[in-house]
């Protein structure tokens, strides 16, 4: 170690009311070696907090470590006459509640240790949920709020919180958090000559808005001298009676003895560098997420096609009229975030669920920009429309035709959605499968909600996601077919040396031939082929693999994936339809 380290003057030049997190509650220590001997290490680290209304402050400023520390008990008490201080109320004095702990203490008497407890107004204010030793707010995208430091024996050593939404809670609540921490770093060295404290002497000074002090002292000042042991005891009960009673306490009765000795030797010099600081964390008098004040930062949109912006604020209106313009990498951006999901309305119009519980209606034009009524995008949580906001581009390609359709003329359009129609099929050709065959098709059942949020048109963006997304379609569909169902209805002489699509090639053209067959697999095929060039982006086959699945290269990607999804979903329904007349007889 060095000066620096035991004079803690980086850790004093740091304030937590400029910290991204506060500690609520801390007490974390970490030593090496035996404390009385030379080489012994140690840092601690404590913090207490109290939140105060404004009437309070001049009663909280005369409160510190002592009153407001981690010594500080955050327990309920019942007095006898019947009043009740509950645990969030801190006192000065007794029934004067003047203060709110935002931290609890949990004794544990039976099972041993004892438990700290976020505050339950906090939790559920800003709508938390725990997530192993973190609280996240799913509303923003699963953001950690809060979270916990435990200790090897999973005791708790620190409850923090993001200073963000402190000061949104406290600001709802019109408290100021008042901290009062504590810092001590300890080192034991052989002697002060030669080592790096050799030019250090006691001192206290006033630093950085607290008190710091120096000690330097022989480790036999602190742990040596003299000692005195005593014990008393009585003598005058009769073990050998069945139920004994002991008198008064008298000189007749009881008898003692001590004993005296000296502890000394222990060689080196102790180090101790402390420091104490009281601060506050002060609202900033606005709360958007528990109180829901008007958000002051929330962004401009472009709504003209000369590039004119307006304010979200203005745009909040039900009644605004106006539609606006996205590059359609927005969807992709928004599915990766947990939470989200897509549903599709029609062939070119569907909408973004978001964790904040809206769906954002959106339509895609002719130029494959995701239009979207502007009130839409204006009423949603401020973090969401950051997002919007920077695949926000220049009106371009007119609003979506099918989007108009339902939002203005009130008449939706009829058509369906490729992505809707893949796993629609791919439902209906297992139905038909099983009672044609008695057996199931797929080796195991997917998760549809799930698996739509990797196969969609927005997927593709480059030849290289549009071959990810011909594997997502090989893994939804040919992965899961049942093989050994299979080879036992297929005729073919080789069929244990087929896969899965070749196995339900063949059973089809026990039906309608194998010309008619490989026609039907065509797509299939080329789908396959562009799975494996996904793995070998180089390879010479991609060319022939897209033509095979019928990709029109000269269209943009999201129109190839939209194409790729489509060609694929129609060669599964030409198999049920050949396969047992019509799909169509297997709806409910």
């Amino acid at each position: 170690m060095d000066q620096d380290w035991i004079l803690l003057e980086k850790e004093t030049r740091r304030a937590f009311s400029r910290a991204t997190w506060v500690p609520l509650r801390a007490s974390c220590d970490e030593e090496q070696g035996e404390v009385q001997n030379i080489g012994y290490v140690s840092e601690y680290f404590g913090c207490g907090s109290v939140a105060f209304p404004p009437e309070h402050r001049e009663v909280a400023e005369q409160l510190s470590w002592t009153d407001i520390g981690v010594g500080c008990r955050v327990q309920p008490y019942a007095y006898e006459d019947g009043y009740y201080s509950s645990i969030e109320q801190y006192q000065c004095n007794d029934k004067e509640p003047v203060g709110v702990h935002l931290v609890f203490e949990h004794p544990q008497p039976v099972v041993g240790g004892s438990l700290w407890v976020l505050n339950p107004d906090l939790v559920i204010a800003l709508r938390l949920i725990k997530e192993g030793t973190n609280w996240v707010r799913p509303e923003e995208n699963f953001v950690v709020v809060a979270r916990e430091v435990l200790d090897q024996n999973g005791e708790h050593r620190m409850i923090e919180i993001k200073r963000e939404f402190l000061l949104d809670y406290l600001a709802a609540r019109n408290l100021s958090l008042r901290l009062s921490c504590y810092r001590q770093r300890v080192e034991n060295v052989a002697s002060l000559q030669g080592s790096e404290y050799a030019s250090l002497a006691d001192k206290q000074e006033q630093r950085d808005g607290g008190r710091f002090e120096l000690r330097v002292r022989r480790l036999n000042d602190v742990y040596g001298g003299n000692w005195i042991l005593s014990r008393a005891w009585r003598t005058d009960v009769d073990e050998d009676e069945d139920a004994p009673v002991m008198g008064p306490v008298s000189d007749d009765n009881t008898d003692h003895e001590s004993s005296r000795g000296d502890h000394s030797g222990y060689d080196g010099i102790r180090v101790e560098g402390e420091f104490w600081r009281d601060e506050w964390i002060e609202h900033q008098g606005q709360s958007i997420r528990v109180r829901r004040d008007a958000d002051k930062n929330l962004p401009q949109f472009i709504v003209e096609t000369d590039g004119t912006r307006m304010a979200s604020a203005d745009l909040n209106n039900e009644d605004i009229g106006r539609w606006l313009w996205f590059r359609s990498s927005v969807v992709s951006e928004l599915l990766g975030l947990r939470g989200f999901s897509l549903k599709w309305y029609t062939a070119e119009t569907g909408g973004i669920c978001s964790t904040s519980g809206r769906g954002t209606h959106f339509g895609i034009n002719s130029s494959d920009f995701i239009t979207v009524y502007a009130y839409d995008i204006a009423r949603l949580d401020p973090w969401e429309q950051h997002i919007w906001a920077a695949h926000n581009v220049v009106p371009d390609g007119k609003v979506s035709t099918e989007l108009l359709a339902s939002q203005v003329k009130s008449h939706p359009a009829s058509t369906h959605a490729v992505e809707d129609l893949l796993f629609k099929v791919m439902k209906l050709l297992e139905r038909g499968f099983r009672q044609e065959f008695n057996a199931s098709l797929y080796t195991h059942d997917i998760e549809y909600a799930a698996a739509m949020q990797h196969i969609s048109r927005f997927a593709s963006k480059d030849q290289a996601s549009l071959l990810r997304l011909a594997k997502e379609l090989v893994r939804v569909f040919s992965d899961r077919l049942d093989v050994r169902a299979l080879r036992k209805i297929s005729t073919h002489s080789d069929k244990d040396k087929l896969g899965s699509n070749k196995l339900l090639q063949d059973i089809l053209a026990q039906r309608v031939g194998t010309d008619k067959a490989g026609s039907v697999f065509r797509a299939i095929a080329g789908v396959y082929d562009m799975r494996v060039g996904d793995a070998h982006p180089t390879s010479s086959k991609i060319g022939e693999a897209l033509e095979l699945a019928g990709i029109d290269k000269s269209k943009s990607f999201l129109r190839q994936g939209e194409q790729l999804i489509s060609n694929f979903g129609q060669s599964i329904w030409c198999i049920g339809k050949l396969l047992f007349k019509t799909l169509e007889d297997q709806k409910d």
